[in-house]
């Protein structure tokens, strides 16, 4: 009796693959992580280096800020330091102008005193003189008359005694007791006036 030949199928992911036509890719090999204590130690010396490298430059921008910070305070002592003693300087030696300004005037009065033998014609040129210094003094320090005559009344600036009938519009100044003054256009004293009101209806 004839044998017979007997054929052996190879294993059915080889036979699939090839019978697919695909090619299985050879699987990589990864190399396993070292996981020895000496890989261990070398990977945390190397972080602990990084973290204090990140830690001395966090210390040096720190220092360097504080540095700045100090430098600014100390900036800001000085120029408050200085506009205090400004202040009290300008407070102090407000009037210094002005008053210097007021010894002129005062040595023209003292100079009128001291003489026995002026006419009235030469003391009331020394007067003159000496009131046109003082104007002059009021003028440079900015401290004006205020001369309201015919003005309508400003109660921030006259101050009214009384009010007397007088023809055309009411409330006018109609006479000045006493002259006003403003420095700077701040009142320090108020003109005294009269006022005119509207005269009376006659009586039938």
């Amino acid at each position: 009796m004839p044998q017979e030949e007997i054929n052996i199928p190879p294993s059915g992911s080889e036979t699939e693959d090839q019978q697919a036509g695909v090619d299985r890719p050879a699987q990589q090999e990864t190399a396993p992580a070292d996981l020895s204590p000496s890989g261990a130690a070398e990977a945390t010396e190397t972080t602990v280096s990084a973290l204090e490298e990140r830690l001395r430059a966090a210390e040096a921008s720190a220092a360097e800020h504080q540095e700045a910070w100090l430098r600014a305070r100390a900036e800001l002592e000085n120029v408050r330091r200085r506009a205090h003693e400004d202040a009290a300087k300008a407070g102090k030696f407000a009037i210094e102008k002005f008053a210097g300004e007021l010894l002129a005037v005062k040595d023209s009065l003292e100079a009128a005193l001291a003489s026995d033998s002026q006419t009235l014609e030469a003391l009331r040129a020394g007067v003159e003189l000496t009131l046109r210094q003082l104007q002059a003094a009021f003028e440079k320090s900015h401290l004006c008359e205020i001369y309201p005559l015919n003005e309508k009344f400003d109660p921030h600036r006259h101050q009214a005694i009384s009010q007397i009938e007088a023809e055309g519009e009411p409330n006018r100044v109609v006479q000045v007791l006493q002259k006003g003054y403003a420095l700077h256009e701040r009142v320090i004293r108020p003109a005294l006036v009269i006022v005119s009101k509207a005269p009376a209806a006659p009586t039938a």
